[in-house]
């Protein structure tokens, strides 16, 4: 067996809400997305750079309120451009943890937590 690849899934409950975080504040760009037909839950893969997640309004694929981390490098021009996009609903902070690394968590409209970290190559 290979492991190839992993997707976390997180629970929406409002496309244009979902849209308005992840493709406008985070600028994630979306893939593709799946509805059985009009009225039923929507089904959506969105990605930035190789870093893939989906978001799902049907009940059964997950629990809100679910925590991913995301590696990035330069964390701290990620957190400033967040920053100055003055998003109403999100001012995160940058914190420096115990264990070496700088953490930026965003919360979504949904309770769902992405946490952006940067290991500090002196430290980590």
């Amino acid at each position: 067996m290979i492991l190839k690849e992993i997707v976390p899934i997180l629970r929406i409950f409002d496309v244009p809400k979902a849209r308005e975080f992840y493709l406008d504040y985070l600028e994630f760009q979306e893939d593709w997305e799946h509805r059985f037909e009009e009225g039923f839950p929507l089904y959506i893969q969105i990605s930035k750079g190789p870093i893939k997640l989906h978001l799902s309004e049907h009940y059964g694929d997950c629990s809100p309120g679910a925590a991913v981390r995301i590696e990035v490098e330069g964390i701290a021009d990620l957190h400033q451009k967040l920053i100055e996009k003055q998003y109403s609903y999100s001012r995160p902070g940058l914190e420096k943890k115990p264990w070496g690394s700088q953490e930026c968590c965003v919360t979504d409209p949904f309770g769902n937590r992405i946490i952006f970290y940067e290991y500090d190559e002196e430290e980590g």
